[in-house]
Order: C-alpha cells, then sequence, then structure tokens
C-alpha cells in the first residue's frame, strides 16, 4: 500500500542549493551595521531519559541561513572592509564519538560543503568568539538559546578592560536579529515551495491510507501509526508537530494528541496530522465517518464546514488582508448554524465578540507555514493586518466543535459530539491561491468513497 503512495507523491525536489544560502545571508547581512557581529546560534542536545536524547534538530534560522543540522553548532559573521565574513563553529571529528553516533563532517567537510567561508571547531568556541567580539561594537543575537554563547556576550558587554575604555573596542549593544530573519523567512522562494508542495503531497497520502484504513473498532493510535510510519517510509525526518487522532467526543478537543481511544460506529474521527521533509512542514486535516457513511447530521456540519474553508481559500489572494479568510469562513459558519438552528440570533449579532459563533468556533482560520509549523512573521506589523504577498503559506482550517462534554453551553442532542475541521496548506500567487494539499480528499463524496477500503 505504501509503494503506491510514494509513486503518488513523485520523485524528490532538489534541496536547498548553496547559492540560494549565501543569496539569504546577503540579504540579512544588508540590513546589518558595518561594525555588527552576526551570531545565530542552535539548540543543544535534550535529554530524554539518562544517556538518552531526544531526537535532535537544529534552529531554524539555522537552517535558513545555511543548512547545517548538527548540534554544538554557532554561526556568525563580521564585516571585513566591506565583505561579510561568515564562520561556522562545529562538532570536530571524534573517531570514537562516530563510531557510537555516526560521522561528523568535521571543520574540513563543513568548509567543502556548506556555505560558509570558515569553520572552526566547536572546541575553540570560547576564544575564537571572544575575539570577534572585542572587536565589534554591535552584537547581533537571540539569546536564551546558548548559555555559553549567552555569557560570552555577557562578560563583554560588561567589560571595562583598559582597551576598552583607551580605544573604544568592544560591544555597547546587542539587538535580536529575529525580526529581521523571520521577514525573509516569510516569503518563501521557488525551491522552498517545491519542498513544501512535496510536504504536502506526503501528509496527503497519510491521511488517505489512514481514511482507507479506518473501520469501526480500529484504534487512534493504530491510525497514527499508519499515519507517521508512512512520514518514515516517504523519507521525512518524522511528523511536524505531535498528530492529532481524535474520534467521537476527542474530536471536539481541538488539540487532542493522547490517541488511545477507540473508533467506534457512527462517530467522526479528525485527524490533524503533517510531516517536515527537508525542514519544511505541511499541517492537514481531515475529518471523516468512522464507519464510512455520514449521516445526516454530520454531513450538515461538514458541508459547513467544507463551505467556509472554500469561501476562505478563496481570499488568499495577492493585496488581501490577513483576516480576509477568517473573516470569511467566520461568515459562512455563522450563516450555515443559523440555517440550521443552532444560532438564534442574526448573523451579525452571532459574528460579534458576544456572539454564539464563539461558542463552537474558537479559534483562528489559518497561521503561517514554513520551516515551522507555526512559522514566523508579524501579522499585524503597525497593528494593521499584513496584506498578502507572493511566496507567503498559510494554512486554512476553520472547523466545527460540538463537544457534549462542556459544561459552558449547551449542546444540540442532534449534533452532540461531532467535530469537523478540514485544513489545507494554500501557497499565495498572483494568479490565485495555490492549494498545495490539494491531493487529499475531501468532498463528502470523495471521503466516503475510500474510507474503509483498505
Amino acid at each position: 500500500m505504501w509503494g503506491e503512495s510514494l509513486e503518488a507523491v513523485g520523485p524528490e525536489p532538489a534541496k536547498i542549493s548553496n547559492e540560494e544560502f549565501i543569496a539569504r545571508q546577503q540579504r540579512l547581512f544588508s540590513q546589518l551595521r558595518p561594525n555588527d557581529l552576526l551570531i545565530v546560534t542552535a539548540p543543544h542536545e535534550s535529554t530524554r531519559s539518562n544517556d538518552v536524547h531526544y531526537p535532535y534538530r537544529s534552529s531554524s534560522d539555522m537552517l535558513y541561513l545555511c543548512g547545517w543540522q548538527d548540534p554544538e553548532a554557532v554561526f556568525t559573521a563580521y564585516n571585513d572592509d566591506g565583505n561579510w565574513i561568515t564562520t561556522l563553529f562545529v562538532q570536530p571529528k571524534d573517531i570514537l564519538q562516530e563510531i557510537w553516533e555516526g560521522r561528523r563532517p568535521g571543520v574540513e567537510g563543513a568548509v567543502k560543503d556548506w556555505p560558509i567561508d570558515n569553520a572552526v571547531s566547536h572546541e575553540d568556541l570560547e576564544d575564537s568568539l571572544s575575539e570577534m567580539l572585542v572587536k565589534c561594537s554591535r552584537i547581533v543575537v537571540k539569546l536564551g538559546v546558548d548559555s555559553v554563547v549567552d555569557g560570552l556576550v555577557d562578560n563583554e558587554i560588561k567589560s571595562n578592560s583598559r582597551d576598552r575604555q583607551k580605544f573604544g573596542l568592544g560591544p555597547v549593544s546587542i539587538i535580536d536579529p529575529s525580526r529581521m530573519i523571520n521577514e525573509l523567512r516569510l516569503r518563501k522562494s521557488n525551491a522552498e515551495i517545491e519542498l513544501m508542495r512535496h510536504s504536502a503531497k506526503i501528509a496527503a497520502q497519510a491521511h488517505i491510507q489512514a481514511m482507507a484504513n479506518t473501520k469501526p473498532g480500529v484504534g487512534e493510535w493504530q491510525l497514527e501509526g499508519i499515519i507517521e510510519g508512512l512520514f518514515k517510509y516517504c523519507k521525512t525526518s518524522g511528523s511536524a508537530y505531535p498528530s492529532i487522532i481524535g474520534s467521537g467526543e476527542n474530536a471536539t478537543i481541538l488539540h487532542y494528541t493522547v490517541n488511545d481511544d477507540t473508533c467506534d460506529d457512527g462517530e467522526v474521527i479528525l485527524i490533524d496530522a503533517g510531516c517536515e521533509y527537508n525542514g519544511y512542514a505541511s499541517d492537514i486535516t481531515r475529518s471523516w465517518p468512522v464507519n464510512g457513511k455520514f449521516s445526516e447530521a454530520q454531513a450538515e456540519i461538514y458541508q459547513i464546514v467544507l463551505d467556509a474553508q472554500l469561501a476562505a481559500i478563496d481570499q488568499c489572494r495577492v493585496g488581501n488582508t490577513y483576516d480576509a479568510p477568517h473573516n470569511a469562513a467566520r461568515r459562512v459558519l455563522a450563516e450555515g448554524l443559523i440555517r440550521i438552528g443552532v444560532i438564534a440570533q442574526d448573523l451579525e449579532e452571532a459574528l460579534g465578540p458576544d456572539g454564539d459563533l464563539k461558542n463552537w468556533y474558537m479559534h483562528n482560520t489559518g497561521h503561517w507555514l514554513g520551516m515551522d509549523v507555526h512559522d514566523v512573521g508579524v501579522y499585524r506589523p503597525d497593528d494593521e493586518p499584513r496584506l498578502f504577498e507572493e511566496g507567503m503559506v498559510i494554512t486554512v482550517e476553520p472547523g466545527l466543535y460540538f463537544g457534549a462534554w462542556r459544561p459552558d453551553v449547551e449542546c444540540p442532542e442532534r449534533y452532540a459530539n461531532i467535530g469537523i475541521r478540514i485544513e489545507d496548506d494554500v501557497l499565495i500567487t498572483k494568479d490565485g491561491p495555490d492549494v498545495l494539499s490539494d491531493d487529499c480528499p475531501k468532498t463528502i463524496a470523495n471521503i466516503e468513497a475510500l474510507v474503509g477500503t483498505a
């Protein structure tokens, strides 16, 4: 079954080239001052238990600027007579460690194959970075990631050396580069888009396999295993976030991740799952009947959510505001709930801050997507909704949740424990919205034709 999915996904796209990494670096450097020192740190490995570590993932900023994936890495850049010189501190070659944990590029491999000018052993970080720090006037660094770097920066800022007093050497201020880097990451290049499209194709096939293998009595954990197994089979680094596999009342819990219940006849299951491929996330949600046939009540709610999603996707156009999809989705959801009698208020009242729509739809309709599943980028610069531009990628994910277990609202019995969310990944283009996750079925007819066919 997975072989067919792999064939549907298609060939692997090209990785980000060193030329693109260098272009990214140059765009960032163009926003810095000549006497700045840029420092980008990666997190340290995290212990799971005793001497076992969690699977390592570097910081998205490190991956974005140079593609380096190994731990104990620090990327720096300083200006030398108009030229920005990049240095990457890396784990040195170590035969014993490599026997146990795998081969390392080391200093030589880093210089040879990565988009940097110099590489230095991480063992020499303190001495080398201290020399760089004393020569700059401003440090451009995000603190709180690497305690060693934080300590060196703090010491240099507080230094009262004679050279500092006599010659004015050393840094006098610190700024965080996050906003500058985030703005660069918000607009995706063609190469990034192809990686994200591939990631979405894999996630779509995982949802398709989950649909095909759904039947009354199947475990949420079993469907999770099918989805995440296919992620690995398709050569991803795994899930982009903890998978949400919720059937029945669990589908009405927005971030349900226990995934240890059985899926019973008559229930709807909601699955929110995406993978990470070469550093880029996908994020897809689908909802379907466990027995393969929507009941009349389930179909009513599902169609309202689907209509809302289609209306929201249509608003993902260059020049529209970021909140245009959300406003479109809310209006369709409210109209639908008024039509079927769930909401007794008029439309504008239902949509208001104290309106009844919020009882059944309590989250935003989308978020940026990229190297992080909730990707970087300010939504309201200058306190105004951002306008969509080419290359931005956003999720569109309206939903309705009728949790009969909730004590704060009276749930209509007809819709008790129906939870529906439909989510796709949408690229903003000059020609309109491009749904990267379009391979994943979402009409009632297509879903019913697929569920339980494995």
